[in-house]
């Protein structure tokens, strides 16, 4: 190994005892290739293995955690105890390779195609449809709708939990129904539910509270909790940086094992609430990074990108499309063969790559998402 690139594979400690190998974690990503009823498919756990046998640790796809919820088709569930089995298929399979497995739990809301969920009923905060869910207003989810979801997440956990996973994901971020309450946009609630940033964390908070709770009551041994969140939205009004920033300290409170900023570009800088004199990720480390171990993402394929981005001091990053890109990203750097890491795919590639065909087909035809030569 070029001794440049040792950073990248220090170990890391998390609060709760838990050890990484290394600094590498596969980001969460959906890949549409689960089979109709929430079960796991031989072609998504062996596209797992394919990438789980450098990075420290996997954090899988996002995982309902109610039929309501269901967010893409192909998606598997964790929306009841028949689903056990097919977690902890996925489980096993991806710690076998030496990574810890993280399974990523959320609820879609008002971002859900109606033909999904049960009798087409998309829900979220308030009746305030998404630009990128045309045609499709949400009803708003009554009190006691709210606090069954809460505990539909944490029996999510209890399922992770008995199906061998080293921690769940929150998944907070990416305009999903936890970040539609926090959001300004897509909640106008008067409500406990709503109204002011407090207000408006109470979800979000509720979710966190309900996942340690259920963690402290089931696990036998250390389990992670992270948290996911995206930092500021494009809407007016919309979350801005200056409300993450209090999102961030209210969860470092709660002790959780990571923040994960789920960003497309790493270095990109805010755009409303604090000035752009630094990155996002520059000043959620700055407010909370000495309190809480922080995950960075976006954009990062060489490993001259990644050293740069872990030495800007966050503690962990992670990688998306270039682990679909090159399963042996870790592996090359290791073997002194970061030269040979692939940033671009062919179209003949699927094989040697494996890769699921709902996904290879959804990297073939979104221009834009991948460098496809």
């Amino acid at each position: 190994m070029n001794t440049t690139y040792k950073p990248l594979f220090q170990p890391f400690v998390l609060g709760n005892g838990q050890e990484l190998k290394n600094r590498i974690v596969m980001a969460p990503m959906t890949n549409f290739s689960s089979h109709e009823d929430g079960t796991v498919s031989d072609a998504e756990v062996n596209y797992y293995i394919r990438r789980s046998g450098g990075v420290g640790m996997v954090i899988t796809a996002c995982t309902y955690v109610t039929p309501s919820g269901k967010g893409f088709p192909g998606e598997f569930g964790g929306d009841s105890d028949e689903m056990i089995p097919s977690l902890r298929r996925l489980a096993t399979a991806i710690k076998k390779q030496g990574a810890k497995a993280i399974l990523q739990i959320f609820h879609g809301g008002r971002m859900v195609p109606p033909a999904l969920v049960p009798n087409g009923d998309v829900v979220s905060a308030s009746a305030i449809p998404s630009d990128q869910n045309e045609g499709v207003t949400p009803r708003p989810l009554t009190d006691s709708e709210i606090e069954s979801i809460i505990r539909d997440f944490g029996q999510a956990t209890r399922r992770a939990i008995e199906a061998g996973y080293d921690g769940i994901e929150i998944h907070g971020a990416n305009g999903y129904l936890i970040q539609q309450f926090f959001s300004p946009h897509s909640n106008r609630r008067t409500d406990r539910w709503g109204g002011d940033v407090e207000g408006r964390l109470s979800f979000p908070l509720a979710i966190v509270d309900e996942v340690k709770r259920i963690v402290a009551e089931h696990a036998t041994q250390p389990f992670m909790v992270g948290y996911r969140f995206s930092p500021e939205e494009p809407e007016e009004p919309g979350i801005t940086m200056d409300e993450t920033l209090i999102l961030v300290d209210a969860l470092a409170d709660k002790q959780l094992d990571y923040l994960h900023v789920s960003l497309m570009d790493f270095w990109s800088v805010p755009r409303n609430g604090v000035d752009a004199s630094q990155s996002r990720l520059a000043w959620i480390q700055e407010r909370v990074g000495k309190r809480v171990p922080i995950i960075g993402v976006g954009s990062i394929h060489t490993a001259d990108e990644a050293l740069k981005a872990l030495e800007s001091a966050v503690e962990l990053i992670a990688i998306g499309r270039e682990i679909i890109i090159e399963p042996d990203w870790v592996q090359k750097i290791a073997d002194g063969k970061e030269s040979e890491i692939r940033t671009t795919l062919s179209k003949g590639d699927q094989d040697r790559l494996v890769v699921p065909d709902p996904l290879w087909q959804a990297i073939m035809n979104t221009p834009g998402w991948f460098p496809v030569v």
